[in-house]
């Protein structure tokens, strides 16, 4: 259900369990931008995916939706290489609240030391 370029990210289910999910997002060298760190587009993607993946666990399968809000701080550099893949990063989704038309949930991407490198808040709307 996601888009071929979000499906390129390679993502991986760690675990899963009703509302959480947690995602590994390969470092991969197309995911570095110049600066030698992962880009924000891709954490944004991985976070936006772990969400839908959540919500789907609380709810004992996929449902549509879209995503209403995506708040997201970045707190630290996720380091990485323009010529070989450079280790993992960490997705939490977390459902915080499912209603009956909307959803608000958190995210919390770690560097490949388990440090917080990024922090979202997120609300979807169910249809």
């Amino acid at each position: 259900v996601v888009a071929p370029w979000v499906a390129d990210l390679q993502l991986l289910v760690r675990s899963a369990e009703p509302g959480t999910v947690t995602l590994a997002l390969p470092i991969l060298p197309r995911q570095v931008h110049v600066g030698g760190v992962l880009c924000g587009q891709a954490l944004m993607a991985a976070a936006d995916t772990a969400m839908i993946l959540a919500i789907a666990s609380q709810l004992g399968g996929f449902r549509p939706m879209t995503t209403v809000q995506l708040q997201t701080s970045f707190l630290r550099p996720i380091p990485g290489s323009r010529t070989e893949p450079a280790g993992e990063a960490t997705v939490i989704g977390r459902v915080l609240r499912l209603g009956k038309n909307l959803v608000f949930g958190e995210i919390e991407v770690l560097d490949a030391g388990g440090k917080l490198a990024a922090h979202a808040t997120t609300t979807y709307a169910l249809l």
